[in-house]
């Protein structure tokens, strides 16, 4: 075991953050018997969250992981802890994505209202008002569901839930991750199957981060990388990234480690209202998972892929 002296831990505000980052800070203890100081950074998404507000279209990502990014750049903190899927797929040159740890369920979860009694999303009634801003979410269900009404309900976990009962919508998809790391599985109505909506690129998955430069934490931070994980999650985001797709366009996609050393990647580009979908699968190595990612965004690019990508970013301005 290595000592030295306590690490400071940058973390957003939020419950889930604060839940996650307190699972990393214990096994980082465990792993190497630092101590480990949470220091609580304000961040642009959690401000628009509290007023009930959604980011604005394209920099969703940004609004979570920039204060935190700022805070190492100031020496405030030693590391961030981030939801990977919230980290651009361009990181700035200056900070290291040090480790990313073994992934959480990478499914979707739809938790219906207590007043109906529907067990999935096919059996949702008739017209039924789904919550979700997402539009990988919104354009698999209405694939499955053109029926379904979409609507938008920020906020955070416990205020969705609650909004949810007062009967705002008739039913809610969030992630199972950070619904298992709040205990509010039993929650879950049904954890959606991938053949019905396949993931986000890295959903499920953290990441830390630290000053480039800043060996003794880089060291101290590898003790929690799981490189099965971190290779699965590079082969979606560096196919996210050859995509230029953002946050905004309907895309999907989840790598799956097999036997020696292969990595699986399965990706999905929607339309918006789920109309037209391009779905592909390609095989690589864990050895190299951004070839893999852009080897299979130029197939999907072929087969017209750019053309929803670009309709998807227009509407989202």
């Amino acid at each position: 075991m290595s000592h030295g002296r306590p690490l400071r831990m940058g973390t957003r505000a939020s419950l889930l953050a604060r839940t996650q980052s307190g699972h990393v800070a214990a096994a980082l203890t465990k792993a190497t018997g630092r101590a480990v100081e949470e220091v609580l950074v304000r961040t642009e998404g959690d401000q628009l969250s509290t007023e009930g507000r959604i980011p604005a279209a394209g920099d969703s990502v940004g609004v979570f992981v920039r204060a935190l990014d700022d805070a190492l750049r100031r020496n405030e903190i030693d590391f961030a802890v981030h939801s990977l899927k919230d980290v651009p797929t361009e990181y700035a040159e200056d900070l290291l994505l040090a480790a990313v740890p073994v992934r959480a369920d990478v499914r979707d979860a739809l938790v219906v209202a207590s007043r109906h009694d529907a067990k999935d999303v096919r059996s949702l009634p008739q017209g039924a008002r789904v919550a979700t801003a997402s539009p990988r979410r919104v354009a698999q269900l209405l694939r499955l569901r053109p029926d379904l009404e979409t609507v938008t309900m920020a906020g955070n976990v416990d205020t969705r839930l609650r909004r949810l009962e007062e009967g705002r919508a008739d039913a809610l998809i969030l992630a199972c991750a950070g619904l298992d790391r709040l205990s509010l599985g039993e929650r879950i109505t049904q954890r959606i199957p991938l053949d019905e909506l396949l993931a986000a690129p890295a959903q499920g998955a953290l990441g830390i981060s630290c000053r480039r430069d800043d060996a003794d934490a880089a060291a101290a931070i590898s003790h929690l990388d799981d490189p099965a994980t971190n290779a699965a999650a590079a082969a979606e985001r560096s196919l996210l990234n050859a995509l230029r797709a953002g946050c905004r366009a309907p895309v999907a996609a989840l790598a799956t480690p097999g036997g020696g050393g292969t990595l699986a990647l399965r990706a999905r580009v929607l339309s918006l209202d789920g109309s037209a979908m391009i779905e592909d699968e390609a095989s690589g190595t864990v050895e190299d998972p951004l070839a893999l990612g852009r080897l299979l965004a130029e197939r999907l690019l072929a087969r017209g892929a750019e053309q929803l990508v670009t309709e998807a970013r227009a509407a989202g301005r």
